[in-house]
Order: structure tokens, then C-alpha cells, then sequence
């Protein structure tokens, strides 16, 4: 029978750790002193008296979907050893299960140590959103839990937001998986987040409050190619979010961004030698360039899927 992994690690107690690592003080017999953590804490505590606005998204559920994150795991890893390709010189991990369970699982062994997560969520369509969470309610649920019909089921607006309840979906489910992801990432780690225009501008308050407004690099838009029958415009693409854990860390390390494409020193020296054979007759320079390209991609097909941007 192969051997169960049995963690014993949970997401609070990580955060309960790296506190203690900064302010010991404020810990005693295991628990913590709050007034200790309050006038360490200083001039960053927020005053109580003060306003209790803030700017951010706030959804019913969000409270619940932290809490959601910090409970531990209740599965297990089981090996499956045999059913991989190559498992014995690759030494790669192919985890299947609920997305949300395993990453708490790995928190044990990689938190902090990965450098590139890639996450393609299920879109929200619009529709009633189905997943496999603790958070799938009726409409009638929703609108008593906001305020919006009483026990005896009378609205309490003529205008309510039943719509919201599609997005609070949706945010319950991302959120809690987006914080847990956050904590498997390495400092000079990123993060790339598959998304389409009903949830974009969603995700994105998400991400700037978990990775920081300052972190964000960059809202890649991907064009998928595929047909709708859209009334209004056809919308053809989606998009890629990007954020760093550390920003400034990877920015102090550009070569990281960066990767030298295969034959480009080919193309260079190419170049260099027509500029000797025709100095600033680029006419010449673009024609020969091109007919030596042209002659290559005889010789080796692989060439102009490789290179048909560096020359063009």
C-alpha cells in the first residue's frame, strides 16, 4: 500500500509564525497580546475613531472566503507511483484533486518556493455559478443574507441586486485560492491569471489588494480567435494578468524578463556583414536579408516558425 502524506500545516499558523518572527513580544504562553501588538504596531494602527471606509471590493462572503483559506486540509496526498511518464528522470508532480484542498496541501513543502503560477479559473458567465465549494445558495438565501429580503421573505427594495450574487459567487471561489497561491510564491516569483470581461475588473481589485497595486506588471490581452454571436461586438479575446510578489525584487534582476532567442546571433551577424557589403542602402539590406531568410527556410521549415518576427 503506498504511503499516505499526512501535513500538519495550515495557513494560520504559518502567518501566526512569521508575526511572532517580528513582533516576539507580543506572544505569550502561545497567544497573543493584543494591546502588546497595538502599541507595537504605533503610528500604523488605525485609529479607531476614524472613518471605517476604505477604498477596495467587499462582497458578502469575502470575511467567510479568508476563513476558508485558513482552515486546515482534510485530505491527504496518496502517490500514485507507475501512472507518470518518465517519473523516474523527470521527478515531475502531477497532482489531481480540488484545486483549493491541494494547495493548501502543498503549503507544507513549497510555500515560498515557487517561482511561476499559471491559473485558468472558470469564467462567470453571467449565469447561476456552479462549483464545487461550500458557497452554491439559492437566490432567496443571498437576499436575506444581505439585507435585501426578511425571515418572512419580503423584499425589503424594489431594486435588488440579484445580479451581485453571480459575482459574489465567483469572488468566493478565486478568493481563497488566490490568497493560498500568493503564499506558495517565491519573493521574485509571479503570477499569470487567465480571465475574460465578466470578471476582469473583479480580478484585478482582488489581485491589487493581495499582491499589492504595486506589483502589477502587466494586463496581457490574448486573442483566443474563437467566433459569438454577440448583438453588440463579437469579443474575441481574453485576458492575462500579471503580478509579481516583489516587484522591485525582480526589477533589480531584469535578465530574469529576458531570454536570448534561439538563432537571433545568426541574424545579427547577417546583418552586420550586408551593412559592411551596402552601408546605409537599407533598401539592399531589407532585400538581401530576405532572400537569405527565404533560403534558410528552405533548407529548414523549423527556421520560419522560430524566426519569421526577428527577420520580418
Amino acid at each position: 500500500m503506498p504511503e499516505k502524506l499526512r501535513p500538519s500545516f495550515t495557513f494560520t499558523e504559518d502567518r501566526l509564525r512569521q508575526l511572532r518572527q517580528v513582533v516576539p513580544e507580543a506572544f505569550a504562553d502561545g497567544k497573543i497580546n493584543w494591546e502588546v501588538l497595538r502599541e507595537a504596531l504605533g503610528n500604523y494602527l488605525e485609529d479607531e475613531e476614524a472613518c471605517e471606509e476604505h477604498f477596495g471590493l467587499f462582497w458578502p462572503g469575502k470575511r467567510q472566503g479568508r476563513r476558508l483559506a485558513a482552515l486546515p486540509p482534510k485530505g491527504t496526498l496518496v502517490p500514485a507511483p507507475g501512472e507518470g511518464v518518465n517519473e523516474d528522470k523527470t521527478h515531475h508532480i502531477f497532482i489531481e484533486g480540488e484545486n483549493l484542498e491541494v494547495l493548501k496541501l502543498l503549503q507544507k513543502s513549497y510555500a515560498g518556493r515557487v517561482k511561476m503560477i499559471y491559473i485558468d479559473p472558470p469564467y462567470n458567465t453571467g449565469k447561476d455559478f456552479i462549483y464545487e465549494d461550500d458557497y452554491s445558495e439559492p437566490l432567496e438565501a443571498y437576499l436575506k443574507r444581505t439585507g435585501q429580503m426578511d425571515e418572512e421573505g419580503r423584499r425589503l427594495t424594489t431594486n435588488t441586486k440579484a445580479s451581485g450574487r453571480f459575482h459574489s459567487n465567483w469572488l468566493n471561489m478565486i478568493y481563497p485560492r488566490l490568497l493560498l497561491a500568493r503564499q506558495l510564491l517565491r519573493e521574485d516569483g509571479v503570477i499569470f491569471v487567465s480571465i475574460d470581461d465578466n470578471e476582469a475588473h473583479n480580478l484585478r481589485s482582488i489581485l491589487d489588494e493581495l499582491f499589492g497595486m504595486e506589483n502589477f506588471i502587466a494586463q496581457f490581452v490574448w486573442e483566443g480567435g474563437r467566433k459569438n454571436d454577440s448583438k453588440f461586438v463579437s469579443i474575441s479575446h481574453d485576458y492575462i494578468l500579471c503580478y509579481a510578489k516583489n516587484k522591485e525584487l525582480l526589477q533589480t534582476n531584469k535578465s530574469v524578463w529576458r531570454t536570448r532567442k534561439e538563432g537571433i546571433d545568426k541574424i545579427y551577424r547577417k546583418v552586420e556583414e550586408l551593412r559592411s557589403k551596402f552601408g546605409d542602402d537599407y533598401e539592399a539590406i531589407s532585400q538581401s536579408l530576405r532572400e537569405w531568410y527565404q533560403q534558410l527556410s528552405k533548407n529548414d521549415p523549423a527556421w520560419q516558425h522560430r524566426h519569421y518576427n526577428q527577420v520580418d
